[in-house]
């Protein structure tokens, strides 16, 4: 058993060093030693500018930037808290738990509003809406669903057309997306009935709203559901064979966040970079070319309309619930 156990601990960092990263990119590969290890949901392209801002502040650092899904950070962090400085991820749910785990520092220091922070340890820096994205092609010269029951009705009227060509978040596998059911589902049983709708014409399941987009775009896809807006209108500026709906009946939307790792190696650097990216997406006065949205403001201070940063948002991922939750959603879905 002991000799189990010491083979174990030799192959654990090969365990740890062996996982496969959707993007990893090092900012100021020149700078001397000192590195700010990043751990992020987000793509690359979309954080960029706000590394490449705070670069050019901090001189003497660089950035390690590695990109995983919302569903693997959780797994990620726990087996190597002390190799990552900064924790980001569109999963507000799961970024919670984490903070609620242990495994955030706090910081007193950092002034945010209470609606945008959470145990002064997690920290809110865009509001993003969920959207549902149709091929432009596909609707011309048809009315554009503009809610959810508008959009059951498009599909029942056309099911030839829509067979096979719509899309959404395998929530088994999507942090983001299970986040998003989830709250459609609090939110309306409208949802439900969409679903059981999607689900009879043969819906296409993803992993990320970047696959969704493109397949759209190309016609593969002619409707994809709850598609992070903030990917979508990125695209949109150069591509406009699809539309971006933001359902009137009610909004889901996200705020993307962020926490110093508790094991970090460089507290006062790492505390600096939330800070930092706080300010560069407040109010969209920050990184110059950053095409993540700021953070929102109604004009009394609040943001009533964004999922709130709450012990509540852990609900949902309870064993148990989380069981009946996806054997439902398998249900409507999965037919």
């Amino acid at each position: 058993m002991r000799y189990i156990l010491f083979v174990i601990s030799l192959l654990w960092p090969a365990f740890i060093s062996a996982q496969t990263w959707e993007d990893q990119q090092l900012f100021n590969e020149a700078a001397p030693s000192q590195t700010l290890r990043i751990l992020s949901s987000t793509d690359t392209a979309f954080f960029s500018p706000i590394i490449e801002d705070f670069l050019e502040e901090t001189p003497g650092w660089s950035v390690e930037y590695l990109v995983t899904g919302t569903a693997d950070i959780s797994r990620v962090l726990q087996q190597d808290p002390e190799g990552y400085d900064v924790v980001i991820s569109s999963a507000m749910d799961l970024q919670v738990k984490l903070v609620n785990d242990g495994f955030a520092l706090k910081l007193a220091d950092i002034s945010h509003r209470d609606w945008a922070q959470w145990r002064q340890s997690l920290f809110a820096f865009t509001s993003e809406p969920a959207t549902i994205v149709v091929n432009r092609e596909a609707f011309e010269g048809k009315p554009i669903p503009g809610t959810r029951q508008e959009l059951i009705q498009a599909l029942r009227a056309e099911p030839d057309l829509f067979r096979g060509k719509l899309g959404t978040y395998d929530v088994r596998s999507s942090g983001v997306g299970y986040l998003f059911a989830t709250q459609d589902a609090r939110a309306s049983e409208t949802f439900w009935r969409l679903m059981e709708v999607m689900g009879g014409l043969e819906i296409r399941l993803y992993c990320c709203s970047g696959d969704m987009i493109d397949d759209v775009a190309s016609g593969d896809l002619l409707v994809a559901y709850n598609v992070l807006g903030s990917y979508a209108a990125a695209r949109q500026a150069q591509d406009n064979r699809f539309e971006i709906i933001l359902p009137s009946d009610f909004p889901t939307t996200m705020m993307r966040t962020g926490f110093v790792s508790k094991e970090t190696k460089h507290p006062a650097a790492a505390e600096g970079f939330v800070r930092h990216m706080i300010e560069a997406q407040d109010l969209a006065t920050g990184a110059k070319s950053s095409p993540l949205p700021p953070l929102g403001l109604h004009p009394d201070g609040r943001n009533p309309t964004v999922i709130a940063l709450e012990p509540a948002l852990m609900t949902y991922l309870d064993k148990l619930k989380r069981r009946t939750f996806i054997q439902e959603w398998s249900n409507a879905v999965i037919q």
